[in-house]
């Protein structure tokens, strides 16, 4: 831990201006190139993955902390963002309309937007720089990249040799590593028709308040403090296991954490040893080196804020059942009982491998508990009867809600997104991309012109 694996140069506001330019200029040319071009190119780019996965899984273990079974799943959903981005420039991209006037022909038809900024996050940076990356390439768009600095490479350098080796045009993908400077110069720059950012909510606030005032469409996938709610009726065995996997993969660094454990009094006490019996067999250590199931933390800051949130949650009277020991980087999974809505645990987005456990007494106060957040990402419910899982998906303030399942799910093809502090919407998934990417324009022609009362 903490050797260097590498070197890479950060971008200024002015290489970010230069790449903009670049991207513009190339653009036109790549969104006049036919359909099934675009979708041969980014099928090559599916093919290149395929053939080099056992780097780029080296490198999500290298520089961001994944164990080997996380990278492998990452270059998975990767993979299905690829073929998914293929198949959208061969998908019909207009609609003729009717008309009020008589030899006129009308239609509406999609239109790239032109150059997009996508901004991606350090915890599943190849994924979520490829949601974004692929559709608007696919769609005719230029991209301009800025990953985050901690991982640079997987999240940024690696799409670059991809895209590169699949015969991508100069110009059409501009990568920018950095902190604030080049990410705020993204957000202003005229020539940047969109945003799509993906991170925390304080700064996606931030990048869509600098983004609206050129007037871009924002895209914002930010935090979130997602519920596993455990009803009466469910498989303790089952949900223990879901509730250990949504709260502990990646070391609980992932929007779509299991934050808050939700479980029906009459069911805690065993879930509660169930979950902390699962915790304390799990090993955690350095991913490159041992066969473990939890690595360390991205850096020293993440890991005193866990440290500080479970002290605080300790100190105000939760009780850990399993865990709680940081060593560095590397902190064990923790399960916190007596966790009331006071407790920061309940409050904040932890960003850790800590699973807090609140009692309640019946369905209605687990969705008032659940509900009681800013964000509103993903929603899990264990039960016996899926119908009343569905039934509860109903008044549950969340753009995800999974029935018998845990947090943790991506598809390529379903909208992804969520409301109110987790952000503006379900706007990843295949056919969402024709929305997020494209613009309609209106055309109407005839075959001569004609005069007017004017």
């Amino acid at each position: 831990m903490g050797e260097r694996v590498g070197r890479i140069t950060t971008a200024t506001a002015a290489d970010v201006g230069v790449a903009a330019g670049n991207a513009a200029r190339a653009q036109p040319e790549w969104a006049a190139t036919p359909g099934p071009q675009r979708a041969a190119l980014i099928r090559r780019a599916a093919r290149t993955l395929e053939d080099n996965r056992a780097e780029f899984e080296r490198w999500l273990v290298r520089e961001g902390g994944s164990i080997p079974g996380k990278a492998a799943f990452e270059v998975d959903l990767a993979l299905g963002e690829l073929w998914e981005a293929a198949a959208l420039p061969t998908q019909p991209w207009g609609h003729l309309l009717p008309t009020s006037e008589p030899g006129r022909d009308s239609i509406a038809r999609r239109v790239p937007l032109g150059v997009v900024g996508v901004i991606s996050p350090w915890n599943f940076p190849l994924i979520l720089s490829m949601r974004a990356v692929a559709p608007a390439l696919a769609l005719g768009n230029a991209v301009l990249l800025k990953p985050d600095l901690q991982t640079a490479v997987s999240g940024g350098v690696l799409l670059a040799r991809l895209f590169e080796e699949a015969g991508l045009p100069e110009g059409l993908l501009g990568i920018l590593p950095g902190d604030a400077e080049p990410g705020k110069a993204l957000a202003e720059d005229p020539t940047v028709a969109m945003i799509a950012f993906t991170g925390s909510t304080a700064v996606g606030r931030e990048v869509g308040a600098a983004a609206a005032r050129t007037l871009k469409r924002v895209s914002l996938e930010l935090g979130g403090n997602n519920a596993l709610i455990v009803l009466d009726d469910a498989d303790l065995e089952v949900a223990s296991s879901a509730g250990a996997w949504g709260a502990f993969l990646h070391q609980g660094q992932v929007c779509m954490t299991a934050g808050r454990h939700i479980v029906l009094e009459s069911v805690a006490g065993e879930y509660l040893d169930r979950l902390a019996k699962r915790a304390a067999n799990l090993p955690v250590g350095n991913p490159f080196t041992d066969q473990v199931a939890l690595g360390p933390l991205i850096n020293e800051r993440q890991a005193a804020n866990v440290e500080r949130i479970v002290a605080e949650t300790v100190a105000a009277g939760a009780e850990v059942r399993a865990g709680g020991v940081r060593d560095g980087l590397f902190f064990e999974p923790t399960v916190l009982a007596g966790v009331t809505p006071a407790m920061p645990a309940f409050r904040e987005e932890i960003f850790g491998p800590v699973a807090p456990v609140i009692v309640v007494a019946d369905e209605a106060e687990a969705v008032a508990v659940a509900n009681d957040t800013d964000y509103g990402l993903v929603v899990a419910v264990q039960t016996g009867s899926a119908q009343r899982g569905l039934d509860l998906a109903a008044y549950l303030n969340s753009g995800i809600v999974h029935v018998n399942d845990q947090t943790l799910n991506n598809d390529a093809f379903a909208p992804f997104g969520g409301v109110g502090a987790s952000g503006n919407g379900s706007r990843f998934g295949s056919r969402s991309s024709w929305d997020e990417f494209t613009s309609w324009q209106w055309v109407t022609s005839r075959a001569q012109a004609h005069g007017f009362p004017f």
